[in-house]
């Protein structure tokens, strides 16, 4: 970097410096902002990526060497389909898997366990065979022995020879750790056994989740892969799905399961980097003004316009690439330091199980080396054109600063922006991701700084009037209201800065606050039992059987009893999983259990009905009165949607069914969880003590409805904390901002103090001016931010997170939160002004204006 400056001509160092020298804070800011929003982008992107990348190869290390794979639209299929695609033609060896994720019996979590065939998966899947002891050969094919990957050891800390105790509907197995994994990817926790004793001990007798084919040499892969699926869809309609391991369907299931997190992540990020942009913009802008006269100087004696042009352009491209070189560190940093503390996720968790490492983006790190560079120069492109555009007879003259902002009065840049905003916020996602959203909520941003002059101008010569019509009104506030009125290019510099960060800040939290609060509302209505019961508290293997369901609602105490039984379905190959649930519910009154939306659909006599999410409308095109195929009990099953509910658990879509038409479709009795109400007069803490004291009391799980809400909004504020990281970061810089903005240009006032003073204008009344110019000024940027970071939560809350998530909200607004902020920008404003303005003052009014002699 220090080349680059060195290499330029000495006039240009000479300017450079000087500038630096007189307001190094001013640029140091104004770097530390690009270096903030390109370290969180570019942290962002790398965590992602590892995070993405890892996942993927922890998914295709558990499909080894295999050619084909055959799994079931639903999660569990029967295993009478082995032996036809183990003796198909072109196969030369079929392997099948079972996987489940075990339940800890301490509740801490779950362990995912693989079953395979010993004589089989060696040939696809060797790495994931068992390592046994030299003395015990045949563990590998014992009905209790599990082994396990080094991260799954480190996790359980469990060495060869210990016992894991996993939950197994209501019972507790104990498994022993007969040794390792071959080779298992780092931070993966995996189990493996044989998948006989998987199927037996978990009472999953016939059920496979894949078969994993090795085709014959020769075979042509493709070919083989149509053909066997048509196979399949005509011999079984909708019950299988055939691909290949890491085929474009997986790649986008894992990147549908977090893409719009991931980019809503991103965009944060980058607000901090339009912050940035703002104060070079200023921090530019400001200089210019400042050293207008020095430059009409330069011109006069010779320099050219072009070369002026080159120079405030370089001074802004130093300041972009000082900050992107900056944030490109950080972020790599950053993305490590939070890849070891928070994972992959973020503490969102879309990619459990995986423990992925930071790694370098050279093609990443040019991109955001260029938008820090690029911002900057944006920054600097309209101070650059006026300061070469500027006439040197008149820019030599002293106190024409405002003409050089004549053109940030221009109204029309800034009705096209929110024309332009207007349009964008009603157009459709593009590739499910709000892009127009975002266009909008920039261009929201755009247009209302571009009209801050305006506005400014409007508002502060309308209470200039009001005043001037009282016969006792304040000289101090006079001539601050009458300076505001007809200055409005240098006060829209420390406006549009007040608005930026402001306007963010109030979009931010009303969207956040209103999901929050959205999400509460929702627990509470769907909560409506005294107490809910489950044998674990992850994994899949936990549940209730008839015996079990009776004994529940058979306890003393208990009025009624309802019961949930959750599975995976897969509508689409090349999306995720949607959740199906199946629960007790009243057809005739599911609004007491389910948040509808909108208006149901009468369900026609004879027909199973279902309620779908919001999220299924928007990904499978779903509305109320159609009819859905749900692939159940082996084939597809139609279903009338009788209406549409709110659900914030599953992104990707969830379907409601009643129980008693799942358990005749699929004969499954058993059920994941248990809402009981307790009768009248009768006391919770005794029906749970009743409950302890059932054959298995040991292995439930109960919360109250107060316990799940609080747990709920502690997760939704761990998978929040990055954004609120984020917002707090644009706070911070927004603030630094409006002090660096209200500093420089009070100490650019000096002059204008000193004839003030010696016109008869005292110390104190100079500093009554400066606070009343700063508080009134700020109060109009909060005001205007207030209505602007309105409009634009408006947006987030009803295009970009339905677009995005695929659910809706209510808008709720924090008051507390806006109060506070605005608060406190008004008085950093205040104390700022003040601040500078006495030292302003210390030189003394001579001095001040000696220049105009």
């Amino acid at each position: 970097m220090s080349g680059v400056i060195l290499g330029v001509n000495p006039l240009s160092r000479w300017l450079l410096f000087g500038e630096w020298r007189a307001h190094p804070m001013r640029a140091v800011l104004a770097v530390v902002a690009i270096a903030v929003g390109v370290a969180m982008g570019f942290a962002i992107h790398l965590i992602n990526a590892a995070a993405f990348n890892e996942f993927n190869a922890a998914v295709h290390s558990l499909s080894g060497q295999a050619d084909v794979q055959v799994t079931g639209r639903e999660a569990l299929f029967d295993e009478g389909i082995y032996p036809r695609l183990a003796t198909h033609e072109g196969v030369a060896l079929a392997s099948p898997v079972l996987e489940v994720d075990a339940a800890r019996a301490d509740g801490q979590g779950s362990l995912k366990i693989v079953g395979l065939d010993a004589f089989r998966a060696g040939y696809i899947a060797p790495d994931l065979m068992g390592v046994p002891d030299a003395s015990r050969p045949y563990d590998v094919l014992a009905d209790d022995t599990v082994f396990l990957s080094p991260a799954a050891q480190a996790w359980l800390g469990k060495a060869r020879g210990d016992r894991i105790t996993v939950r197994a509907g209501t019972r507790d197995l104990a498994l022993r750790v007969a040794g390792p994994i071959l080779r298992a990817r780092s931070g993966q926790r995996l189990g493996v056994m044989d998948i006989g004793a998987l199927q037996w001990r978990f009472r999953l007798t016939g059920k496979l989740s894949r078969i994993d084919l090795k085709l014959r040499d020769g075979v042509d892969r493709a070919t083989f892969e149509r053909a066997l699926a048509a196979e399949l869809e005509r011999d079984y309609p909708g019950r299988f799905t055939v691909g290949r391991p890491g085929d474009a369907n997986q790649e986008s299931r894992s990147n549908n399961l977090s893409r719009a997190y991931r980019v809503n992540l991103t965009v944060l990020a980058l607000v901090a980097l339009f912050t940035g942009a703002f104060l070079v913009f200023s921090t530019q802008a400001l200089s210019v003004l400042r050293r207008r006269g020095q430059f009409a100087l330069l011109r006069v004696l010779g320099l050219e316009r072009r070369a002026l042009l080159r120079q405030v352009l370089l001074e802004g491209a130093i300041l972009g690439v000082l900050g992107a070189l900056l944030g490109i560190a950080a972020g790599y940093g950053l993305a490590a330091a939070a890849l070891s503390l928070f994972g992959g996720d973020l503490g969102a968790g879309y990619f459990p199980g995986v423990k992925p490492h930071v790694q370098f983006a050279p093609g990443a790190a040019l991109v955001y080396f260029g938008l820090g560079l690029g911002v900057a120069l944006l920054g600097c492109a309209a101070p650059a054109l006026e300061a070469a555009r500027a006439r040197p007879a008149i820019a030599l003259k002293s106190g024409n600063d405002e003409t050089a902002l004549e053109r940030l009065n221009r109204v029309w840049p800034a009705v096209v922006c929110l024309l332009l905003a207007g349009a964008c916020a009603f157009a459709p996602p593009v590739f499910g991701l709000p892009l127009f959203g975002y266009f909008a909520v920039a261009l929201l941003l755009i247009g209302g700084i571009g009209l801050m002059p305006r506005l400014a101008a409007s508002a502060f010569r309308s209470l200039d009037r009001v005043l001037r019509r009282r016969e006792d009104h304040s000289p101090v506030l006079a001539l601050t209201l009458a300076r505001l009125a007809n200055a409005p290019g240098q006060a829209s510099i420390a406006l549009g800065g007040v608005l930026a960060s402001f306007s963010l800040m109030v979009a931010m939290g009303i969207m956040v606050a209103s999901f929050r609060v959205s999400v509460d509302d929702w627990i509470l209505h769907i909560l409506p039992a005294d107490l809910y019961v489950r044998s674990s508290s992850g994994g899949n293997t936990g549940g209730f059987g008839a015996p079990e369901q009776a004994a529940l609602a058979g306890v003393p105490g208990v009025a009624r009893a309802a019961f949930l039984r959750t599975r995976p379905l897969s509508l689409d190959p090349a999306r995720p999983n949607i959740a199906l649930v199946a629960r007790d519910i009243d057809a005739n009154d599911p609004g007491r259990m389910l948040a509808l939306v909108g208006d149901p659909a009468p369900v026609p006599a004879g027909a199973r009905p279902v309620w779908v999410s919001e999220a299924m409308t928007d990904l499978y095109r779903l509305k109320p009165g159609q009819t859905v195929n749900l692939p159940l009990g082996g084939r597809p099953q139609p279903f009338f949607i009788a209406g549409v509910w709110r659900d914030y658990a599953n992104q990707t879509g969830a379907v409601v069914v009643l129980l008693d038409d799942y358990r005749a479709l699929t004969g499954d009795t058993t059920v994941t969880d248990a809402a009981l109400w307790v009768a009248p007069g009768a006391d919770v803490a005794h029906v749970e003590a009743a409950l302890r004291k059932l054959p298995f009391g040991a292995a439930l799980q109960l919360a109250r409805p107060g316990d799940i809400r609080a747990m709920s909004l502690r997760i939704f504020d761990r998978s929040f904390a990055v954004t609120y990281l984020l917002e707090a970061i644009a706070i911070a810089i927004g603030l630094s901002g409006v002090a660096a903005t209200f500093s420089a240009q009070t100490l650019a006032r000096a002059k204008e103090f000193g004839m003030l003073r010696h016109v008869g204008v005292t110390r104190r009344q100079v500093l009554g001016i400066l606070a009343v110019e700063g508080g009134a000024l700020t109060a109009l940027g909060v005001v205007t931010g207030f209505v602007l970071g309105l409009v634009i939560s408006l947006i987030l809350v009803y295009v970009v997170n339905p677009q995005s998530f695929h659910w809706t909200m209510q808008l709720h607004l924090p008051w507390p939160l806006l109060g506070s902020v605005a608060a406190v920008l008004v008085a950093a404003s205040v104390a700022t002004a003040l601040v500078s303005g006495r030292y302003a003052l210390s030189g003394g009014p001579v001095r001040a204006v000696r220049e105009d002699w």
